[in-house]
């Protein structure tokens, strides 16, 4: 074996990262330097280093059955010995209708058609194309869309157009589709959105209304009323204004529902499905729709079909993920634990919500947030310092803007969820 020169040393990995890698969502010139994770089990990331964090944001809501489930890891194992890819266009496969079955079973009762994406940015973007070629098939052009402010919706064009933070979007603004924003409503501006959403359908030519169901994800876990969200849906029913529900964070049971949209009476005839739908294992995402939805493009005519397609669309491997993960989550344990979180959260509402620094709070399911009464920049000095507080504590919380929240797996235990609230409230008392 040849010996390393005394000048040359075993580069980490987080040395060799910046080498080549170009990460998301970061300003490499102020933050060189990415956290190397070797390991994941559970709730715990384990970094090169050895040192170990409670990932109490489930790794952008995916992994909610915990890192490395042996349950999911072991469906996909079987299913990699047996089929591990096919094109989805001209074939089908025991996985992707099994996995279908299974999630019609779940979704909001309109549901009757699956479509298969690879993320939660092109789940949108295909439930935007439904919507404008729905139209198109029926020979009305309509080409606006109605979107919540503040809400956010994924980073491809179709998504960024319809997402109200101009953070992501403000280079490419002027080439986006034309959307007309509505508030959130609070419980008391019901009045005031719908005369506006009437205003709307009435000037322009609305194909859809796309919505964060409950909770805004991006813009800070919050939490608008489903009484007027509901009011909202009826009025675009009322307008034929086709409505999306995008689920991709609140999908699969972190409501304390296993979708968001269960808590209002008026169901979507779209919704948008990625995140947890595998469990945080593989890349997939599913778009689903109504029948009517779905016959708006049988034809003898080839070009009213939906041309729209990923390489990897349904793949096996994928499916057999979500089918266990789906399995999973109808199971008594997790549908118990969900509702542990839930109360457990609430109690530490009720506990930290009097902090003299804390401006707000607010819990749904295993989602707790809370606002510091300070103005932050979404991603600023602060917001940094935070974020490093609380790795330095062991615990992976990452502050947007001025909010703290939560978003942990089903199977944290009680130990590492309260070390998730002490870790909160000590940098309430340091900051």
């Amino acid at each position: 074996m040849l010996k390393l020169a005394q000048h040359d040393k075993i580069m980490t990995l987080q040395e060799r990262d910046k080498k080549h890698l170009w990460h998301p969502l970061k300003q490499h010139q102020l933050h060189p330097d990415s956290l190397a994770i070797v390991k994941a089990k559970g709730c715990i990331l384990t970094d090169e280093h050895g040192n170990e964090y409670i990932d109490a944001i489930s790794s952008w809501y995916t992994c909610m059955f915990g890192h490395c489930n042996d349950f999911i890891t072991n469906r996909v194992y079987q299913q990699m010995q047996q089929l591990d890819q096919v094109m989805f266009s001209d074939f089908t496969h025991e996985p992707a209708v099994k996995l279908s079955e299974e999630l019609i079973k779940i979704l909001p009762k309109n549901q009757n058609r699956i479509f298969f994406n690879d993320n939660g940015s092109t789940a949108v973007e295909a439930g935007i194309k439904m919507a404008l070629q729905y139209y198109f098939n029926k020979e009305q052009k309509r080409t606006t869309f109605i979107a919540f402010e503040n809400g956010f919706h994924g980073d491809t064009f179709g998504a960024m157009s319809v997402s109200g933070l101009s953070v992501y979007n403000g280079p490419f603004e002027d080439f986006l589709i034309e959307v007309k924003r509505i508030p959130v409503p609070n419980g008391e501006n019901h009045k005031e959105i719908l005369n506006q959403l009437t205003a709307y359908a009435n000037q322009y030519k609305i194909a859809g209304f796309i919505y964060e169901p409950i909770i805004q994800g991006a813009a800070g876990m919050k939490i608008h009323n489903a009484a007027g969200l509901n009011e909202i849906l009826a009025l675009c029913k009322s307008k034929k204004i086709l409505t999306i529900a995008d689920e991709v964070m609140t999908g699969f049971g972190k409501t304390g529902s296993h979708f968001a949209s269960d808590f209002v009476e008026t169901k979507p005839d779209i919704i948008c499905l990625s995140k947890a739908l595998t469990a945080g294992l593989v890349p997939m995402a599913i778009t689903s729709c109504t029948e009517e939805i779905y016959e708006a493009f049988l034809s003898n005519d080839m070009a009213k079909g939906f041309f729209h397609c990923h390489t990897y669309s349904a793949n096996p491997i994928a499916c057999s993920a979500a089918i266990a993960a789906v399995e999973l989550l109808q199971t008594s344990e997790i549908q118990d634990r969900i509702k542990e979180i839930s109360r457990a959260h609430k109690k530490f509402e009720k506990h930290i919500d009097a902090h003299p620094i804390v401006r707000s709070t607010r819990s749904q399911g295993v989602i707790f947030a809370l606002d510091l009464d300070t103005k932050m920049e979404r991603y600023g000095d602060l917001r940094d310092k935070l974020l490093k507080f609380f790795m330095s504590r062991g615990v992976f919380l990452r502050p947007l803007g001025n909010t703290i929240y939560i978003q942990v797996p089903f199977v944290i235990n009680n130990i590492e969820l309260q070390k998730v609230y002490d870790t909160i409230e000590e940098a309430l008392d340091t900051f």
